[in-house]
């Protein structure tokens, strides 16, 4: 489920997962006042019941959670089962072709379940192919359309909205776990990559003002959130648009641009995650930033290849960055910096030569984190129109290569981090053992810390650990022994 900016990657071993209807158990539960509770008889009509499934990236989770929070705060429960819930909300993801037939699928699932869907969302974008599949939906509406999507609801599920009962808590609802929380910073990009039809779906990028940002940041810190996750479809272009605003927050003014935002989260003191970040030369401030404890040392490129002229046919913006010698400097200043990435290859045009050219230089980047796509069509891409196609069975026979490869790298890097102390975020607990995350592991998509006779530690909470053993892309710890 979570995707690269504008692509979306099967993260190595940690594929993109599918969409999934969220029961409201594991939303944050609203609180009730005590006096409200007690001095008021329970409504005798129930209320209404929504059902829930958001797929595709951590940007549609986003979008999940608003709507979500909207129908919460007019009244409207949520529910774990198709069959429970009066109606069924379908987020879609609609950028490649296997996203589109999950979307499909879980429309028609929810269709003979419940027979009540209203579909948002990227593929929201495409009526025309929902229709076809699925004439009999009540409503649909595309990205980011929350007035469009809350309208269908209220047109066929009126609320009953409770004010002593239905308050929110200040965060609103998460669809994520307590002690993480994803910080949508824009919509939208600038770019025209062209594999991609993001900006056909979603627009140009719209940043959101950064005093707005810091606000919901720090409501999410004081909720208990230990770590945010930044995401947009272009993190490092975050305040081009409304050039660079300024904003108030903390008692100072606040510059819209990347290095501003992350300044000001890093005041935060907790972890803060930059994903979907694009190489371009002002990335280099940030990287002192992470020197100083500010935010993670983590970054998430999508540098997607390494061949000057399979870049320019992708159009990717920074595409003639000496990337090798920005990796070089970013690891001289941070040793400690984690990279990861996501590629493509069998790109139209990709010959053998430009394909051993990435080997060679995943070799020599030897990134920490690697995810790689065999390329397909997508509807409506320029990409489309190419010449240059490469075979599918090549295709498969590069990204087979090309993971092996990145496997080995992920294995050795890892391998030298046996006997280092670190500091985990504890996500489960099974057993006697503890799965947690360092500084180097984004939730879902990268690996994991397994501490033994960690079980008593408290999900959501931090952890000191050595590291005793590791495998191709996990960790494997024990708990550090408390100083004197």
């Amino acid at each position: 489920m979570p995707n690269g900016a504008a692509f979306a990657p099967a993260q190595g071993r940690f594929a993109a997962g599918g969409g999934r209807p969220y029961p409201a158990a594991e939303m944050t539960p609203s609180p009730r006042s005590p006096r409200a509770s007690k001095s008021r008889k329970p409504p005798t009509a129930r209320a209404p019941r929504i059902g829930f499934a958001s797929l595709g990236c951590p940007k549609a989770l986003v979008d999940s959670e608003r709507i979500l929070t909207q129908l919460r705060a007019e009244g409207y429960e949520t529910v774990a089962q198709y069959a429970d819930a009066d109606l069924v909300v379908v987020n879609t993801c609609g950028f490649i072709s296997d996203a589109v037939e999950e979307s499909l699928d879980t429309i028609g699932e929810a269709l003979a379940e419940n027979g009540k869907v209203i579909v948002t969302g990227c593929l929201g974008a495409q009526p025309e192919k929902i229709l076809a599949r699925h004439p009999n939906v009540l409503a649909i509406s595309g990205p980011q359309d929350y007035a469009s999507v809350l309208g269908a609801v209220h047109a066929h599920l009126p609320p009953a909205h409770d004010p002593f009962l239905d308050l929110l808590p200040p965060q609103g609802i998460k669809l994520t776990p307590r002690h993480y929380a994803y910080l949508k910073i824009s919509e939208g990009c600038n770019h025209r990559c062209t594999f991609c039809i993001i900006p056909s779906m979603r627009g140009d990028l719209v940043s959101r003002p950064i005093a707005d940002v810091m606000r919901e940041a720090e409501r999410l810190a004081k909720a208990g959130v230990k770590e945010l996750l930044v995401i947009s479809q272009d993190t490092s272009a975050y305040g081009v648009d409304i050039r660079h605003a300024t904003g108030e927050w903390g008692g100072r003014s606040r510059k819209a641009s990347f290095e501003g935002l992350a300044t000001a989260l890093g005041e935060l003191g907790i972890w803060v995650r930059l994903h979907y970040v694009y190489p371009y030369p002002h990335v280099d401030r940030v990287i002192a930033l992470m020197a100083e404890g500010r935010v993670l040392p983590y970054l998430d490129i999508p540098f997607q290849h390494a061949n000057s002229r399979v870049l320019r046919r992708m159009k990717r913006p920074a595409s003639s960055a000496n990337t090798l010698a920005r990796i070089r400097s970013w690891r001289a200043e941070l040793p400690t910096l984690t990279l990861r990435s996501t590629f493509i290859v069998g790109f139209p045009g990709e010959t053998d030569d430009d394909f051993e050219e990435l080997l060679a230089w995943l070799d020599e980047a030897q990134l920490d984190r690697v995810g790689c796509f065999p390329y397909s069509p997508v509807e409506g891409a320029a990409a489309n129109a190419l010449s240059g196609a490469v075979p599918d069975e090549l295709k498969q026979e590069r990204h087979a290569r090309f993971m092996e490869r990145a496997a080995e790298i992920s294995a050795k890097r890892l391998a030298d981090k046996k006997g280092r102390k670190l500091r985990v975020l504890v996500d489960a607990i099974e057993g006697d053992v503890a799965i947690a995350r360092s500084e180097a592991d984004a939730p879902e998509i990268d690996g994991v810390v397994r501490v033994r006779g960690g079980g008593a530690l408290p999900i959501g909470e931090f952890a000191d650990v050595v590291v005793t053993g590791s495998d191709t892309y996990d960790l494997e710890a024990k708990l550090a022994r408390a100083r004197s």
